[in-house]
């Protein structure tokens, strides 16, 4: 019967809850100190004995999942499939092989209708022709049988290797002409990049691209190349304080913690930023060396000419929900 194990300190806690079959070959005695073992206080005073790992291990199989006595470990093969092989799929033996079939459609497509099941034991010899109004636990399957699938069907989807040959798919092609005929091809676009520069590659341009280039195209105020000016920026930093409130280039919104110069940056001036959301890419510091306060990921250093000030309050999430009320 169903036998409970509740902590010592709370008895109305339960701990486990565990049916111990009539032919389970140990004592009740034993049963009892395995679920008393479950309970956290006592696992670090006292390991389990050999009896009561034997007995887990019974109760939660190889693999560590939940096994009754109803259940068995199966493998299954596929006749169209030869080079799939299912492994540890759990049955339980009341299931009946017409609703085993269903079950098995999911994994091989193959139709409850058109298929035809066969058990066999552990190194391929057929036990039996599985029929539909039985159960499954009728043929007397144990751990490690092997259910084989044989699809009747001519015109199935697993038919001829369709679903595991990809050769056999066919492949969209066009011919040289076809192509060339084509404008807006890589083809043409790379001829064009190499009569403007015998030196182009894309390997070059994407590295620009992603590079500073892509900074100046995305803020084409903001300065590229390296700055030789120790004051670059100072009369744009010059209207930014500390306090303000401001919203950096991209929609990003904050206060103002810092206005100056940075030793572990390029030469110039910046701005130190605490922003509303973690949108930015410190916490304040710059190469160990910290400049103002912030939670991680909070915090960031841009140029003057990124930042406006103004009357940027932080954005409540909620403010259209008033509306609605």
């Amino acid at each position: 019967g169903f036998r409970e194990s509740r902590a010592k300190n709370d008895p109305n806690t339960l701990i486990a809850k565990v049916w111990l079959p009539r032919s389970l070959p140990t004592s009740l005695a034993a049963a009892s100190q395995v679920l008393d073992s479950l309970d956290p206080s006592l696992q670090a005073k006292k390991p389990l004995s050999q009896e009561q790992v034997a007995l887990r291990e019974w109760c939660l199989g190889e693999d560590g999942r939940a096994q009754a006595e109803s259940t068995v470990l199966l493998h299954v093969s596929h006749s169209n499939l030869k080079k799939t092989f299912f492994q540890e799929i759990r049955l339980d033996m009341h299931m009946k092989i017409e609703r085993v079939k269903h079950k098995l459609e999911f994994h091989t497509g193959t139709s409850a209708s058109s298929a035809q099941l066969y058990l066999l034991d552990e190194v391929g010899n057929a036990i039996a022709e599985c029929e539909d109004q039985k159960m499954l636990g009728f043929y007397s399957p144990y751990d490690g049988c092997r259910l084989h699938i044989v699809d009747l069907d001519p015109n199935s989807a697993s038919a001829g290797g369709w679903l595991e040959d990809v050769s056999l798919v066919k492949k969209y092609e066009i011919s040289e002409e076809a192509y060339n005929q084509r404008e807006n091809t890589y083809r043409n676009f790379k001829a064009k990049k190499l009569a403007e520069d015998p030196t182009w590659s894309l390997k070059a341009d994407m590295e620009s691209r992603a590079g500073k280039g892509a900074v100046q195209q995305a803020f084409p105020g903001h300065a590229a190349g390296k700055v030789d000016d120790e004051e670059h920026q100072g009369e744009k930093a010059a209207s930014i304080k500390v306090g303000d409130r401001c919203e950096v280039a991209g929609g990003r919104r904050g206060e103002v913690m810092f206005v100056g110069k940075v030793g572990e940056l390029p030469l110039g001036w910046w701005v130190g930023v605490k922003y509303d959301e973690p949108v930015g890419k410190n916490d304040g510091s710059v190469k160990g060396v910290r400049y103002f306060e912030s939670g991680e990921g909070y915090g960031g250093f841009v140029r003057p000419d990124l930042v406006e000030v103004g009357d940027f309050p932080e954005d409540d999430p909620f403010a259209d929900l008033a509306d609605e009320m």
